[in-house]
């Protein structure tokens, strides 16, 4: 090898080594960069929660008077303690009781301090109260339509219905309760959609301590409750394979077709079967939905409705709920029952008949039909006898 080559080989190994050293320093500096990143990440959360955990302002003595009203949730429980100057972020303190799981907070009358922690606020908010009477009480059943349940609340509350509709409705005000509550997503805002809160206002009693509470805080009492439930079930199925929004639809049709508990967990288990299939789903109570009246029969006529929410038109889980499921219908869509059935029909009275094969279902269809063409004849002579 003559003298030249081994300068030029010498050069090219030297070139090498230097571009090593270069690459070298580089990842280290980012390395270095990275390190810094993170540990100041983590120095600001730990000072963040330090002191969004420590009082507003250690050196006050002045009392405040906080009233917490009965039915609020941790959310405006958060918002009014934020608003009265004792904590300095009402969504912290969401997440910090979810964190902790903290619960019991109880309504009334409470003299706070800016001096107070939020761990001894909680204390106070669990401990520290004398309970209030409710002067507002009203029921919400399970499986009514939105627009009924807004019906419901304005008869019970100075609201009229507009202003419910109108406010739950409101793509501002959804956008930041998606925001505040993870049971929320932007499913709820899908092109289609015909009222976004549709499956998420929770059906139970609501006791309220004034009975100006505002619109705002009933609509988010009842989205806790939902989130909480199905928060609860989230945590047991991690795996569960349909999201929240499609999970809480089946539930909805659920509520809708099962008046036995026993048969939410069957009927859950024929709709998953179907989708396992690719089959259409074919639930009345979709139908009934997509045009916007309570049918006592779905005609064919009606079937042939094009809408999102017709499962008779289209496959796969609908658009969104079709109605406000409770506890238990939402329980069954998260744990279907492991059948063979394909089908099933419910005779007029609850009881549910199953079937594998779509001959025996329409066997039953031509069989039992007729009770649901005797009721709807007999509530027509019973309303024109009203007129």
């Amino acid at each position: 090898m003559s003298d030249q080559n081994k300068d030029e080989q010498l050069d090219k190994y030297a070139e090498k080594v230097r571009r090593a050293k270069v690459v070298r320093k580089i990842v280290l500096i980012c390395v270095a960069i990275i390190f810094l990143i993170f540990i100041s990440a983590v120095t600001f959360s730990y000072l963040y929660i330090k002191s969004a955990m420590g009082p507003v302002d250690a050196e006050s003595t002045e009392i405040v008077n906080v009233e917490i009203p009965i039915g609020s949730s941790s959310t405006s429980i958060g918002r009014i303690l934020e608003e009265e100057g004792v904590i300095k972020n009402g969504t912290f303190f969401r997440y910090y009781v979810r964190y902790k799981n903290e619960s019991g907070f109880q309504a009334g009358k409470y003299e706070l301090t800016k001096a107070m922690n939020l761990d001894e606020i909680i204390d106070e908010l669990k401990e520290g109260l004398m309970m209030q009477e409710a002067d507002l009480m009203f029921t919400i059943p399970e499986g009514l339509w939105l627009e009924n349940t807004a019906r419901l609340i304005a008869k019970n509350t100075d609201h009229t219905e507009e202003e419910i509709m109108e406010t739950l409705s409101n793509e501002e005000y959804l956008e930041e309760l998606i925001e505040r509550y993870s049971v929320l997503t932007e499913d709820i805002l899908t092109d289609g959609i015909r009222h976004p809160l549709e499956g998420y206002l929770f059906p139970a009693r609501y006791d309220f301590v004034d009975e100006d509470v505002s619109i705002e805080t009933i609509i988010e009492a009842m989205i806790e409750r939902t989130d909480k439930i199905v928060a609860k079930y989230m945590s047991y199925y991690p795996d569960h394979p349909y999201t929240v929004h499609e999970t809480l639809t089946l539930a909805s049709i659920i509520e809708r077709e099962a008046q036995k508990d026993q048969d939410r967990y069957t009927i859950s288990g024929v709709l998953y079967n179907r989708l396992d299939r690719n089959m259409r789903l074919q639930v009345d109570p979709t139908v009934a939905y997509a045009i916007g009246e309570h049918l006592y029969m779905t005609s064919f006529a009606d079937l042939r409705v094009d809408s999102p929410y017709n499962t008779y038109m289209y496959a796969g889980i609908p658009i969104g709920p079709v109605a406000n499921p409770g506890e238990a219908s939402i329980k069954a869509a998260f744990e279907p029952a492991e059948t063979e059935y394909i089908y099933f029909y419910a005779r007029y009275g609850g009881d549910v008949l199953y079937t594998v094969t779509y001959e025996e279902h329409n066997q039953n269809v031509q069989k039992y039909r007729h009770e649901w063409q005797e009721a709807r004849q007999s509530e027509e002579n019973k309303e024109d006898e009203e007129e």
